[in-house]
């Protein structure tokens, strides 16, 4: 492996005498299992029963002095017991040991590790001191005035992604009082730094900046069109608070100027995640780092040339600092930014991205249309009453989910309600309409009374979002019995409910809930039937996305003031006639004037749109990174490269193997499949070149936590994060993501460039954390100059305790609008379940979309009844190959699929726990049916043979032999059919 260059490493004085030592990766590596990944190679050269090496290693890990160190024989490869320890710090290590092959060489290992935990979720720890030394030897020892010196030749990384070198070797204590004394008096000492060598530490100074002259300029080259990232590492010598950049425009001799707008500071500020400017408040405690990522904007016009201008570094209280800045710009443009060069860090720019941020319609949805006080979107209309909330909402969709009805199936029994009980009667003053876009509506409206107003800011999107912002201010003093928001379900809408703690089903009767973030991520829930219905979700401005997917203990959710009012609020939900009342109340309060409480929510009327079952039909996935040849021979066509393969090694950043996953991707379309690729930003792997740059935004991008994992993530990360999801094979250790943040607008702008450079037809999500915003700008460039754009999520089950006991679907409700298949999914029980959980929680119907099962393969007659299959080739016992073969067979394209949740269903069995699903052609129909018997039944057809359009008269009814699912069989109209506890049987009705 590649040498790495010499450093001139001085041992602290009085010590030991100086020399210099080359920091290297090996180049034959060693097992880190069993000795950690850094080593120190010793030369001895006497023939005696003991050695010293005096080990200048400059350790940025804490407490060195309780930790293991091995010493092992390089010719026999044995682990030396007579080791005696002397001084061991972070600067340097004191070890006397037994040549035992007499002079040579000798290897000493000095973060030995044993690995606990699960295999993808280990927790490594660090070996302690042992004794193996015999007595004799070390009493031998005792009076001894002198020992002959061994020669470090080297300090060792098992590999390159392991290296300390050179950004994390650290100044003695020495060198760093010395930094201290030839900056008394001063706030702070700037250190300009090249982008090539990210600043990995806040608690030390790197040994490379105390052994060369100190430095006010920065130097760098860059091409047209390159955005030049450099940082300036800022050592506080005083504690700083509000550390801003400001910058000069670049001049260069013959007048041509880089104006100051194209260049940033990148920690203090920039356009968050939903296209907003924002600011970051740095503050550097005394005797810490800070990285202040920067970057030049270098437009494409720009003249070549030498640039000069300066940076200016000030904290509060007025102290600053100023490096000057020299660019010389090159004649060449590069491409993209420079993004195919991201070891320059010029991705970062991508922190910053707008694309696609703009709210334009995405297809199938249609521009909205404003008549009046009513919205209509695609397959929904919503009425506004005169204090801005909703009085009605309606959807056109039939009960089949495949088209349009005539007339509206009413949410709503009556207007909603928000009820200030305690206090006098508002008037509402009607809507005023403030934008009005093909995308967006948005709306105004103001209730007053004497002690009270009320503002409600609503918006609507395309895709069915509502928005509210209620707004309750106090004109004088309170004492209120509750507030409360009152939404009154047609009970024809809210036959299912989900979420609040209860899984996908049938709605309770009546049902009560209270406020419980520390434990559980609930805050909402859906109601509704399969064509009409209303999620939402209780919000208040102190909201903050919790995580999800085992980490949401780690940041729940925050207890919203007003809704929660310190967990006396709550939600009751009581069936009367005519009418589903759900009551979201907070409970008894005073309220002093001039206060204000922010009553918000977030809807989604659903469903999105119709289902697209040809979509379900015509594309087959493979999730698997396999040949094409094996791909087409199983009759898949749409491929799913997870991360973990060869043309996608790293989780959540495929960008280091781009050119195989292009052949591979070119080498799919010649053969007319599609190919999508696992990417989600949930976490990010530590082999992301922006790893370092990110992690000095403090937690912007990624969560506190306890640290720990594996020995990677300690050993260069040190504190303060999340492991995360680990691959053995790959060495590749991630941490969590805080959820909403700029690292959002940079994975967009990764999605973009991997659809045109890569060419990918779309993602695999599983279990993301990003928000409904940053999934629309995905759909959108997934999709731009006709790019399939195909995205399916993946979700393990999240009704359990360590993500807070919330169902799936409602965790991703907000991102269904544009998903084209769902994967639901780990511990998803397909055995224990009602057909109404299989209907509202895993099959996506509700909402105008299609699934399949995972979990054992689900059970492939009950999937059957909401058109659902395993995935290939996820389970080989559950191989849903025979099934698509029967499909082609039948002619699945077409088809038009009556649920056994339809009313008007022409076909049913005499027993209630054996539903039928009809998928009908002219002339023919297909009759899935299984069965949540708790026996062997057999059941008998009630079929409404006109409503099927077949002559009963000529009618056969056979079920074609599929393998591993039933035998051939013929059955007479009427004739008894056996239907097995937990399968059915698939006839074709002709």
């Amino acid at each position: 492996m590649k040498r790495l260059p010499i450093i001139g490493l001085m041992l602290a004085a009085g010590v030991a005498e100086a020399q210099e030592i080359p920091f290297s990766v090996s180049r034959t590596g060693w097992d880190p299992e069993q000795y950690g990944n850094h080593r120190v190679v010793i030369r001895v050269s006497t023939a005696d029963d003991v050695a010293r090496a005096t080990i200048p290693w400059r350790r940025r890990d804490e407490h060195p002095e309780a930790k293991l160190v091995l010493v092992v024989d390089a010719r026999s490869g044995q682990r030396v017991l007579n080791v005696r320890r002397g001084i061991i710090s972070r600067e340097l290590g004191e070890i006397d040991f037994q040549p035992t092959s007499g002079p040579g060489r000798y290897y000493l290992y000095y973060l030995p590790f044993t690995s606990g935990g699960r295999s993808n979720y280990p927790n490594v720890t660090y070996l302690p001191p042992d004794t193996t030394a015999n007595p004799a030897w070390l009493g031998a020892l005792v009076g001894r005035q002198s020992i002959p010196a061994a020669t470090v030749e080297a300090i060792e990384a098992v590999d390159s992604l392991n290296s300390f070198f050179p950004m994390e070797v650290i100044a003695t204590e020495a060198e760093t009082d010395s930094v201290r004394r030839a900056h008394q008096g001063q706030a702070f000492v700037l250190f300009p730094e090249d982008r090539l060598y990210p600043i990995r530490m806040t608690k030390d100074l790197p040994a490379r900046w105390v052994n060369r002259p100190a430095q006010d300029t920065l130097h760098g080259t860059a091409d047209r069109g390159e955005f030049f990232a450099f940082q300036l590492g800022l050592y506080a010598l005083q504690d700083q608070d509000s550390v801003t950049v400001r910058f000069t425009a670049l001049r260069s001799t013959d007048g041509a100027v880089i104006p100051v707008a194209r260049l940033t500071s990148l920690n203090t500020g920039g356009i968050d995640w939903d296209g907003r400017p924002m600011t970051r408040r740095v503050s550097v405690p005394a005797g810490t780092v800070q990285a202040l990522w920067c970057g030049i904007d270098v437009p494409v016009d720009a003249r070549p040339g030498t640039y000069r201008g300066r940076a200016v570094v000030q904290s509060r209280g007025g102290s600053s600092g100023t490096v000057q800045l020299t660019l010389v710009v090159r004649p060449m443009v590069a491409p993209r930014g420079g993004a195919n060069q991201p070891w320059k860090q010029t991705r970062l720019k991508w922190l910053n991205s707008t694309v696609a941020q703009r709210n334009t319609v995405i297809p199938p949805y249609r521009p909205l249309v404003l008549r009046g006080d009513t919205v209509e979107l695609l397959g929904r209309r919503l009425v506004l009453a005169a204090n801005g909330l909703p009085r009605a909402i309606g959807t056109f969709f039939t009960e089949e989910m495949t088209g349009y009805a005539a007339r509206p199936k009413q949410v709503l029994a009556r207007p909603v309600e928000f009820v200030v009980d305690g206090a006098e009667p508002g008037k509402a003053g009607g809507v005023r309409i403030t934008e009005r876009t093909p995308g967006t509506v948005r709306w105004e409206a103001t209730t007053t009374a004497p002690s009270w107003s009320l503002r409600v800011s609503g918006r609507l999107e395309f895709d069915g979002y509502l928005s509210y912002r209620i707004a309750l201010r106090a004109r004088t003093g309170l004492s209120l019995r509750d507030i409360r928001m009152v939404i009154p379900f047609a009970p024809g809408a809210a036959k299912y409910m989900m979420g609040l703690g209860r899984t996908g089903g049938r709605r309770p009767e009546s049902f009560d809930w209270q406020w419980d973030v520390a434990a559980k991520n609930q805050d909402g829930a859906w109601l509704g039937d399969v064509n009409a219905g209303l999620f939402y979700s209780l919000r208040a401005d102190n909201y903050v996305r919790p995580l999800n997917t085992n980490f949401y203990l780690q940041k729940p959710l925050n207890l919203p003031t007003s809704w929660g009012n310190g967990g006396q609020g709550g939600i009751s939900i009581r069936e009367r006639p005519g009418v589903v009342e759900v009551s979201n109340f907070s409970g008894p309060r005073q309220v002093n004037a001039g206060d204000s409480l922010f009553f918000d929510f977030v809807g989604l009327i659903t469903p999105f749109h119709p289902i697209d079952t040809d979509f379900q039909w015509g594309h087959r996935f493979f999730h698997r990174y396999a040949p094409i040849d094996t791909v087409v021979e199983r009759g898949a066509n749409v491929v799913n490269i997870h991360h973990a393969t060869a043309i996608n090694p790293y989780i959540n950043y495929p960008f280091l193997a781009h050119q195989a996953m292009r052949a591979y991707i070119d080498s799919a379309h010649a053969r007319g499949l599609s190919v999508k690729i696992y990417n989600t930003i949930r976490e990010l792997s530590n082999r992301s070149w922006e790893l370092f740059p990110l992690r000095s935004l403090g937690h912007e991008v990624f969560t506190p936590g306890k640290g720990g994992g594996y020995a990677w993530l300690q050993e260069h990360l040190g504190d303060d994060y999340i492991a995360a999801w680990f691959v053995p094979e790959l060495k590749d250790a991630a941490i969590v993501n805080s959820g909403m943040s700029r690292w959002h607008n940079y994975y967009i702008e990764g999605i973009n460039w991997l659809v045109d450079e890569v060419g990918i037809d779309g993602l695999y999500l599983d279990d993301v954390a990003f928000d409904r915003v940053t999934m629309k700008r995905l759909k959108r460039v997934l999709t731009k100059d006709g790019h399939p754009g195909i995205i399916d999520l993946h979700s393990a089950n999240q009704y359990n305790r360590n993500d807070g006991f919330i169902n799936s679907a409602v965790l991703y409700l907000e991102h269904f609008p544009y998903l084209n298949r769902l994967w639901f999914g780990e511990y998803f029980d397909y055995e224990k379940n009602s057909p109404d959980f299989f209907l509202t929680e895993v099959s996506g119907i509700p909402f105008g979309l299609m699934g399949e099962m995972l979990e054992g393969g689900g059970n492939p007659w009950r999937g059957m009844l909401y058109g659902m299959t395993s995935r290939m080739p996820w389970s080989e016992n559950a191989d849903p190959g025979p099934l698509w073969q029967l499909w082609d067979r039948f002619g699945m394209k077409g088809t038009r699929m009556i649920g056994h949740w339809v009313g008007a269903n022409p076909v049913r069995t005499d027993r209630a726990d054996v539903p039928v699903t009809v998928y009908r052609k002219p002339g023919r129909a297909l009759l899935a049916l299984a069965s949540w018997a708790d026996s062997a039944v057999s059941v008998r057809l009630r079929i409404d043979w006109k409503g099927l359009g077949i002559d009963s008269s000529r009618a056969t009814i056979t079920a074609p032999a599929v393998r591993n699912f039933q035998p051939e069989r013929t059955f007479r109209p009427g004739e008894p059919i056996p239907v097995a506890p937990g399968k059915g049987w698939l006839l074709v009705v002709r």
